[in-house]
């Protein structure tokens, strides 16, 4: 694609366009001139903080984003949210399309949404949303929201593109105990039982409150657990407050050039394993012929064999 093109797209990104903005983040997606429009707007953004929405499904998450919209528009902001789905078996695109979440947003023009399919990708991430987020900020949207598919196990992956992670439970699923098993507890900054307005709400809280006690890491930040509901309108603001003060707290202690620095490793770690499994394919289709029954040999002794017959020309001491 022709590069001045390209810079006309970018240009009108800064300008706030929203069409630009949806143009840009497709075509990153679908790996069209991608390192050319990154290192574009790599330049011009990385400094607003971005809140991670995560917990189990049927929590309340895409309600709570929605209700956390309303307060950032009520304060005049701009905001931007990814919404990580889970991906059509046939399609490969979102199941749950912006066309039917949040629909009391679709009209305003400072709200652009994103839904995006997990597409088979681990930790309810997309490799192209930490891109996404970037393409948002560049197109002026000061909050950036967002919000995983909520698969449980694998949801660490937040913690490397969100600077504050929300988990979102609710009563009803379980104890507090059982909760804490499902292996995201301990991504939270700060904690949010959902839909406090049914039975047990309050129990839950004291269950998490007791296994902060228990965990107690002698960190300056202890991430609060806030009740809401978002049919009743009750702890939102709470949940703004907490939001901001976790906000203000990496600012002033330094941890927000912490995970810029680790956020950073991981952008490198992912342009590599894009250029080593390019790599991989080469040498695959290339080692066909060498084997009649590939399937019959040591998985391993060929890992090694190929990686000694791929590098051993590098001098990677130079």
């Amino acid at each position: 694609m022709n590069k001045e093109i390209l810079d006309q797209w970018i240009a009108r990104l800064y300008d706030q366009d929203r069409r630009a903005t949806a143009k840009l983040i497709s075509w990153v997606e679908d790996d069209i001139e991608r390192a050319y429009i990154m290192r574009s707007i790599f330049k011009q953004t990385g400094q607003q903080m971005v809140v991670g929405i995560t917990g189990p499904p049927g929590a309340g998450k895409s309600s709570l984003v929605e209700a956390l919209t309303k307060l950032y528009r009520a304060k005049d902001e701009r905001v931007g949210i990814v919404a990580v789905d889970p991906s059509s078996p046939y399609s490969g695109g979102a199941i749950l399309g912006d066309r039917i979440r949040m629909q009391a947003h679709g009209t305003d023009r400072d709200v652009f949404i994103r839904s995006m399919g997990t597409r088979g990708h681990l930790g309810g991430v997309t490799r192209s949303t930490s891109d996404i987020l970037r393409i948002l900020e560049g197109g002026g949207y000061g909050r950036l929201v967002l919000e995983t598919v909520g698969v449980g196990q694998s949801e660490l992956e937040i913690m490397q593109m969100a600077d504050t992670v929300v988990v979102v439970l609710n009563p009803g699923t379980g104890d507090g105990i059982q909760a804490i098993k499902a292996g995201i507890m301990e991504v939270a900054d700060v904690f949010v039982i959902n839909k406090a307005d049914l039975a047990g709400a309050e129990r839950m809280k004291g269950d998490i409150e007791m296994m902060l006690n228990l965990s107690c890491d002698g960190s300056a930040w202890r991430a609060p657990v806030v009740l809401t509901s978002v049919i009743n309108e009750t702890g939102l603001e709470t949940l703004f407050e907490k939001i901001e003060a976790h906000r203000s707290y990496l600012l002033e202690s330094g941890q927000r050039n912490e995970h810029c620095k680790q956020r950073l490793r991981q952008e490198v770690w992912r342009q590599w394993e894009d250029k080593l499994q390019t790599i991989f394919e080469d040498v695959w289709e290339a080692a066909q012929g060498k084997w009649v029954a590939l399937e019959n040999n040591d998985p391993y002794e060929i890992a090694e064999m190929l990686w000694e017959e791929r590098f051993k020309e590098e001098k990677w001491d130079e």
